[in-house]
């Protein structure tokens, strides 16, 4: 069941009046999300990740293309939408004099929670988000970390089907971050909960994304699982090894995409490191070359992300 299904969105911003400025934010975006998935939206600042949130959040209407959300025409349906979808914003602001708990509370109503159900759900997001000793703290005294929390337990006061994540770990610390990934993951894991999640940090995709879709200048250059990803770059593992004996020819090795061998040490880039290692230490020990450290190297998603922020992509 697709969760999302958006195909050929467009949109451009116009700016300046006496010569007015036309950039094209997207350029034909189509994707399709999986209900109870991560899907992750990565590329370098300026690609449109944020237009495309917007569109899909139903704040900004689109040029031209369709959408459906949850089953329901993006154009034609945009406030049933709003009532299972919710959105979090890494540059959170809320009224600096409200306190936490009252914050929780005020966004309850706006979706229309009964009394008695929005002070649970309140208590609940409270002690989720571990803000409970915070609840009474006005939104201007909180840190940075705790504002962001603040921000994730807004964005699940509706029970939302779909959770839009625009960046929600910028600005935080490593501790905190990975506090508030470990929150994202488990909420897909208790709740079932389909996230949508723009980032550019690439270590948080692979953590967190079932599949990523890298967006620059408004268009979809490539999407998939990240592992997919990698293997169509030909992004093998890196076997490192240092040794002593006869250079060895390893052509024709299978799965080796490309070797080297400088002062002493072999680099052998293959398509997967767990099958190929002991077919090439046969081989090295076949020929006489003795291993004296070994070690293997993961490409990750930064690999790909450079990859596809060449100019040839």
């Amino acid at each position: 069941m697709w969760v999302v299904e958006a195909e050929g969105l467009r949109k451009t911003f116009v700016t300046g009046w006496l010569r007015p400025r036309r950039r094209e934010a997207l350029a034909g975006v189509s994707l399709r999300v999986a209900a109870g998935s991560i899907y992750g939206i990565v590329g370098p600042n300026g690609a449109g990740k944020t237009t495309l949130l917007s569109i899909l959040a139903t704040i900004l209407t689109p040029d031209s293309g369709r959408a459906t959300l949850l089953g329901r025409d993006l154009t034609r349906e945009p406030a049933a939408i709003r009532q299972r979808l919710n959105l979090v914003s890494g540059h959170a602001n809320f009224v600096w004099s409200l306190r936490v708990a009252e914050i929780l509370d005020f966004y309850g109503r706006l979706y229309g929670l009964a009394a008695r159900a929005r002070a649970r759900r309140v208590e609940e997001l409270l002690e989720w988000c571990e803000l409970t000793p915070y609840r009474a703290v006005p939104y201007n005294e909180l840190s940075t970390g705790l504002k962001q929390r603040l921000a994730l337990a807004k964005g699940l006061i509706n029970r939302p089907a779909l959770l839009l994540l625009d960046e929600p770990t910028v600005g935080l610390d490593p501790d905190m971050a990975l506090k508030v990934r470990a929150q994202i993951a488990d909420l897909k894991a208790r709740e079932g909960v389909t996230i949508l999640l723009c980032t550019h940090y690439m270590r948080e995709a692979e953590q967190l994304c079932d599949r990523v879709a890298f967006l620059k200048r408004g268009m979809i250059l490539a999407e998939g699982a990240p592992a997919d990803l990698k293997r169509r770059l030909h992004l093998g593992d890196a076997i490192r090894l240092r040794m002593s004996g006869p250079a060895p020819d390893l052509t024709g090795l299978p799965g080796l995409l490309q070797w080297a061998l400088r002062d002493g040490e072999l680099t052998c880039t293959v398509d997967e490191a767990a099958a190929r290692l002991p077919g090439l230490l046969a081989l090295l020990q076949a020929k006489g070359v003795r291993v004296q450290e070994l070690r293997v190297i993961e490409p990750d998603l930064e690999d790909v992300f450079v990859e596809y922020a060449k100019p040839h992509h």
